[in-house]
């Protein structure tokens, strides 16, 4: 299918298959394409952590809101960012730069000084909406990327993220959860599967200015 036809396919799945398991190479997919995510200034502030443990996925459904789809799907991905973030992260950042392109300290210096100066002047308020929206990016990149692989999937935001905090002892990384989507496969019963989708027309939402 062209990637239009798999996002007309991709709906919030309601129901999944909880019988149907998603193969290593489908996991590795998303894995990559959240890790390929852009973030601002590159510095992916999120962690994506992949909960694939029948358990435990029960005992998150009571911290979220009751939504089945967590202890149907066949994996559980939660969106995380940093607890805290520094000038450290961003010369971590560059040293990585450095690695990989080999840039001369010349070029990197002016930048990484300026962007340890933003995140140190940072409130923690402000740091936290900047990275929860960086969360948002990874979201929206894995939808597609889950559509364009016939992998279903359900953003979620209605969950107690101390409690998923806890349970998933994000503490010890120094992460908390922002995000969760459940993915796997549709189940045939979906009520929601076979019903049309409901855009507004095209020219309702986009303006073009030539």
């Amino acid at each position: 299918m062209s990637i239009i036809k798999n996002l007309e396919w991709r709906y919030a799945t309601k129901k999944f298959d909880a019988t149907k398991v998603l193969s290593d190479l489908q996991i590795n997919t998303l894995k990559k394409a959240f890790n390929l995510t852009a973030t601002s200034y590159g510095l992916q502030p999120v962690k994506m952590v992949i909960v694939h443990n029948k358990k435990l996925q029960e005992e998150l459904v009571k911290h979220s809101w009751n939504q089945q789809q967590i202890s149907q799907a066949s994996h559980v991905l939660v969106l995380c960012i940093q607890k805290n973030m520094s000038s450290e992260d961003v010369e971590n950042y560059f040293s990585l730069v450095k690695k990989i392109r080999n840039t001369p300290d010349e070029i990197i210096n002016p930048f990484k000084e300026y962007l340890k100066n933003d995140m140190d002047a940072k409130s923690e308020v402000d740091l936290h909406s900047w990275m929860t929206n960086q969360a948002y990016i990874a979201l929206g990149n894995l939808m597609t990327v889950a559509a364009s692989e016939n992998i279903d999937s359900c953003p979620m935001e209605g969950f107690i993220p101390e409690k998923y905090d806890a349970l998933l002892n994000l503490d010890k990384h120094n992460l908390k959860s922002v995000l969760v989507i459940p993915v796997g496969f549709r189940a045939e019963d979906d009520f929601m599967k076979d019903l049309k989708k409901v855009r507004k027309n095209t020219d309702e939402v986009i303006i073009e200015i030539n």
